[in-house]
């Protein structure tokens, strides 16, 4: 057909004890936004790696078809020459460079081999205003948000002339206002014959803009719904990712709370970088055994910087206040003491700070539990090998044993590890921040019931999220931050959307001291 622009056959690709794809079949069209779903594992991502020349021809079988004509690219170089251009969920910017520099990165403006800094920035400056993004193109990316960053990437990208512009996660880190953006750019790419493929685990974006969706599930194609002649509905997505309705996507749990846990009181931090600024400004909460307490708010709120700066002091400097595990005060000066308190942290960022990527699935299980399977100081393999299996089993981790690489299994089984290493620790107070960022529909549900399984069995979790039916779905009661601040307290069968986001504009004219 001449208006197909892209065609994928029977692509099939292993790794080593695994078949990530099995015959997957793909065709996009001409101008179109084209949503890519599936859970977190299903082959996406390995698809998108295929198409790029990320994984080049002879790793895999099968044929791609661009404009008609067999593309087997060897590099990425060679699927951009043509236009097609992919953009990672992980940003492929260099930080200390200018906006200018990393556009043009490789594909430099030059003159008998000298950069011409002019031209560089004045073509920077155009590609930026054809993405809205109205910045210095001189201005250093570290120094610019992350969603500004997304939009230098489609800059970039626009910059070697992309016919098919590939996004896997793109809105993933962003808050809405950014995602919003972003997708409204989509839209004005696709009218200047742009096409796209999306890769998004958010499916209420997903329905706004593709126009047709292709759905895969355990390394194969389900199914591919056209706007244009099939409804497309959230829970018709979910039942082709995860091959079963859910009925309710968050799990029924009868809260059975007990007396307070941990407290935190007049909670004081101040910014690393700049000291006299003040983050958390008098902070109080309380969390309860057996329940499950939800911090929300917008994106910069300080969420993050509150529960860092509980865990021995991860964040911040001239920390003031008090905290107090089951009525006694303690002090929490250090991972280790928060450790040994019992009080553990998940950070949001598992890739870079929640594992170890290069290690298995036993040593991230173990490392901050060694004591318990090191007597006289020398770790015992074979019970690391009996803990790691344990929690490979409870919590479900996908992957063909152990010894997997962790960096290697897909976001949803990464999560379960970073969950299963802080588990092990036997702690009676877990922090979960962004718990299910990054992860489909289906996984989410397995996170969400080992968090009410940790509640049952009497822990207390303090649950971080920056999207607001998440927060409702599984909090006992809800704390809102606003610029550093606990502004409100709501009980979790009271809350709702509207009445959580009007405590939040309430509470911006009281310069950070609004009561819970």
């Amino acid at each position: 057909m001449d208006n197909v622009l892209l065609e994928m056959r029977n692509i099939c690709k292993e790794f080593p004890g695994v078949k990530a794809l099995n015959h997957v079949n793909l065709s996009i069209l001409k101008g179109e936004i084209h949503a890519l779903v599936g859970e977190n594992g299903a082959g996406k991502s390995t698809l998108m790696n295929v198409l790029s020349g990320t994984y080049p021809f002879g790793s895999y079988t099968g044929d791609i078809l661009f404009e008609g004509q067999e593309c087997k690219f060897k590099e990425l170089s060679d699927s951009e020459k043509i236009g097609i251009v992919i953009i990672h969920q992980e940003l492929a910017l260099i930080p200390f460079l200018s906006i200018g520099e990393n556009i043009f990165l490789k594909n430099e403006r030059a003159k008998n081999k000298v950069i011409d800094w002019d031209k560089t920035f004045l073509d920077a400056k155009v590609l930026l205003n054809h993405v809205g993004l109205f910045e210095d193109p001189g201005t250093c990316v570290k120094d610019i948000s992350v969603g500004k960053q997304q939009l230098v990437e489609i800059a970039k990208a626009l910059s070697k002339n992309v016919r098919l512009l590939i996004l896997d996660e793109p809105t993933a880190s962003l808050n809405e206002s950014d995602s919003e953006n972003l997708l409204r750019l989509l839209k004005e790419l696709k009218n200047k014959g742009i096409t796209s493929i999306l890769i998004s685990h958010k499916l209420n974006e997903i329905t706004e803009v593709a126009d047709s969706i292709t759905i895969l599930r355990d390394g194969s194609t389900i199914e591919t719904i056209d706007k244009d002649k099939d409804k497309i509905t959230e829970d018709r997505i979910i039942k082709g990712m995860v091959g079963r309705q859910l009925i309710d996507r968050f799990p029924h749990r009868i809260p059975k709370i007990g007396k307070v846990a941990f407290e935190v009181r007049n909670w004081n931090v101040h910014s690393p970088q700049n000291p006299e600024r003040q983050i958390i400004k008098n902070a109080n909460f309380k969390v309860h055994q057996g329940e499950v307490i939800g911090l929300a708010g917008l994106m910069g709120a300080g969420r993050t910087e509150l529960a860092m700066s509980i865990f021995g002091r991860s964040y911040g400097v001239h920390i003031t206040g008090e905290a107090f595990k089951d009525g006694k005060k303690i002090e929490l000066r250090s991972v280790r003491e928060a450790i040994d308190h019992k009080i553990v942290y998940a950070t949001e960022d598992r890739k870079s700070a929640g594992l170890n990527l290069l290690a298995d699935i036993k040593e991230n299980i173990t490392i901050a539990g060694l004591k318990k399977i090191s007597p006289w100081w020398i770790i015992d393999q074979d019970e690391e090998a009996h803990v790691a299996q344990n929690y490979r089993e409870r919590l479900k981790i996908r992957s063909f044993d152990i010894r997997q690489k962790t960096g290697n299994l897909s976001g949803g089984n990464q999560q379960k590890v970073v969950l299963s290493k802080w588990i092990f620790t036997e702690p009676d107070v877990l922090i979960l921040d962004e718990p299910t960022r990054g992860i489909d529909v289906g996984a989410k549900y397995e996170i969400y019931s080992i968090i009410n399984r940790l509640a049952d069995d009497g822990k207390s979790v303090i649950f971080i999220s920056s999207e607001l039916p998440e927060v409702l779905g599984m909090s006992d009661r809800i704390y809102v931050v606003n610029e550093g601040a606990i502004v409100g307290e709501f009980l979790g069968a009271e809350a709702t959307q509207e009445g959580i986001m009007k405590c939040i504009m309430q509470s911006n004219g009281d310069n950070g001291h609004g009561k819970p």
